[in-house]
């Protein structure tokens, strides 16, 4: 199977320092108690960020979508936004890093004094931790994929749109796409239209027109909202809107879009190839005003 995470192989990942709590550990020291909220519960919020010749791509939109989710939570990060830019800062230093980076920066509501659900058990304050790995994106061929019957929900149950550390229902969604011989899993929303995957947000191209879904039951995605952005500015006409499975198989294009990949095409979709089942014109299109987008970030 191919993943849209899907990397090179980077022995210097066997050596990397890994920043929890302030301090800079070896891999085989960075170490979380069986306590912690997040391993016990999945308590807890994350971000995901790119390295890109020594700058932190849309890092105020990850601080952002960071400090909203926390507060969605209740949880005290403890730090300020400028302090946890130093952490990142700090860890890339250590370990020596300058493109071609991704770092996973996770906060909990900490070490629990019972093994028990109630967050008023979590009393020494949140776990923060960055895990930066070399990782430069290898991902073969397009991805396929499989839609299957795990549901993006609505905000109530748990919002989709929350970057918590509580994924079990994208993993499961995972885990039903590779049984049926896909990569990735297609989710719906809660009207049977079509959402995201488990681990990306979703687009199609239509006669010239870009699709994605409405965003009400999708991951929050900053690639996203920058792909929308790219195509309104350049004259590509971009729709949020509700579509169906019979709209996704006869696209011209499809393709995904995370932090790690950026855009990925899509070959096929529950056995139906998309288009000419490679990357489309569009889709390419879309790649280079990304790329340029990212060189001329501050």
């Amino acid at each position: 199977m191919v993943s849209t995470h899907h990397s090179e192989e980077d022995a210097r990942n066997d050596s990397i320092l890994i920043w929890v709590n302030g301090t800079l550990k070896p891999r085989s020291e960075a170490l979380i108690s069986v306590y912690d909220s997040g391993f016990m519960l999945g308590d807890g919020v994350w971000e995901g960020l790119r390295l890109y010749e020594g700058r932190w791509a849309f890092v105020d939109d990850h601080m952002d979508r960071l400090f909203e989710a926390a507060k969605a939570i209740d949880l005290d990060i403890g730090l300020t936004r400028a302090q946890i830019v130093a952490a990142l800062e700090e860890t890339q230093r250590a370990n020596g890093m300058h493109t071609d980076a991704h770092a996973r920066l996770m906060v909990t509501r900490g070490i629990k004094t019972r093994p028990f659900q109630h967050p008023k058990l979590s009393q020494s304050g949140p776990t923060i931790a960055i895990i930066m790995e070399h990782s430069k994106p290898d991902i073969p061929r397009p991805i396929r994929l499989a839609t299957v019957p795990h549901l993006r929900g609505l905000p109530m149950t748990q919002d989709p749109k929350l970057n918590s550390h509580s994924k079990l229902n994208c993993i499961l969604a995972c885990i039903a796409a590779e049984k049926a011989g896909a990569d990735e899993a297609l989710m719906l929303d809660i009207h049977g239209f079509v959402n995201t995957t488990n681990a990306c947000n979703f687009f199609i191209v239509r006669k010239g027109e870009v699709w994605t879904s409405t965003g009400d039951y999708c991951m929050n995605g900053i690639t996203r909202q920058k792909v929308i952005d790219l195509c309104r500015a350049n004259g590509i006409p971009l729709f949020e809107k509700n579509f169906s499975l019979v709209d996704t198989y006869s696209a011209d294009e499809a393709f995904l879009t995370g932090t790690f990949g950026a855009q990925t095409p899509v070959a096929v979709i529950d056995g139906r190839v998309i288009g000419t089942g490679t990357l489309g014109p569009m889709t390419s299109k879309i790649r280079a005003l990304y790329k340029n987008l990212i060189a001329q970030t501050d």
